[in-house]
């Protein structure tokens, strides 16, 4: 039979562990088409996408965004409910042991991710950075940056057993930090979100170079306020000090985010990488 007509093969499912919440599959399996070296038609299993913080706005966005671009998605969030997800899991992005966990039931149910956005994060106090106690900064570097290396830690070696090349565009994986333009500039009140968020580009910029030999690009993105829950809950004087910052005068729409996250992880991302890619509205220009 030629590999045209070849018969595709799902593996056989297996049961989630009881003692953690599974969200159903939410559509079929996408496949992708590529092209045998004799130059038939072949078709290949979808690649896997792995979004932390799935749950959220951004998150929801970027599994719906990436769905559509044909991965294959999976929510790793405290919370199950990521309806953008093929595959959504309950995991603490601040524990290794769950993320592990996580990692293992990724590869068992859909395959190796090929690619990872570390997405999970919180805001944190609304202070000068000499006030909030030990247990709040704590939180939210935990949470915001020791959260990417435990993420990494989980993800990249699989990602280094994925054969090269492994996705539409080359590569064994593609990477991208969720930072924020508070990282390039500092903004008051907000000390512990900003240096966790500055954290993750100088992590970007290092993994970057650390696995560009292995066919893998590790970029960062740096976005203003987002249309979010989180959004609607600051508080309207601080709100309104945050958009004045803004030269568009808006906030930014989960969609563009998704949409910046979706070319980083295409196939036109070629030659990118430990690099920043700004979506501030013009309040941030280098």
């Amino acid at each position: 039979m030629p590999p045209s007509q070849a018969p595709r093969r799902r593996p056989a499912p297996t049961a989630p562990a009881p003692t953690r919440r599974v969200a159903p599959a939410r559509g079929p399996v996408r496949a992708r088409a590529s092209r045998a070296p004799g130059g038939e038609a072949e078709t290949a299993a979808a690649p896997v996408a792995v979004v932390t913080g799935g749950a959220g706005g951004i998150g929801r966005a970027v599994l719906a965004r990436l769905g559509a671009d044909g991965w294959r998605t999976v929510s790793w969030d405290l919370s199950a409910d990521a309806p953008g997800a093929e595959l959504a899991l309950v995991a603490d992005v601040t524990s290794a042991a769950s993320l592990a966990a996580a990692a293992a039931e990724t590869e068992a149910r859909v395959g190796t991710p090929g690619a990872l956005i570390v997405n999970a994060g919180i805001l944190g106090p609304v202070a000068p950075c000499w006030e909030p106690g030990e247990a709040e900064i704590r939180r939210v570097l935990d949470t915001n940056l020791l959260s990417a290396f435990l993420t990494l830690h989980a993800v990249v070696p699989m990602m280094l057993a994925n054969p090269a090349p492994a996705l539409p565009g080359g590569g064994r994986g593609r990477i991208v930090l969720m930072s924020s333009v508070q990282a390039k500039e500092g903004t008051p009140l907000s000390g512990a979100y900003a240096a966790s968020k500055a954290g993750l580009i100088a992590l970007a910029k290092t993994a970057g170079k650390e696995l560009a030999p292995h066919g893998i690009l590790v970029n960062a993105v740096t976005p203003t306020v987002v249309r979010t829950a989180m959004e609607r809950g600051i508080d309207p004087a601080r709100r309104a000090d945050l958009l004045a910052r803004i030269p568009l005068a808006r906030f930014l729409e989960p969609a563009e985010v998704a949409a910046m996250v979706s070319w980083l992880c295409g196939p036109e991302c070629s030659f990118s990488t430990g690099a920043v890619f700004d979506l501030s509205g013009g309040r941030a220009t280098s």
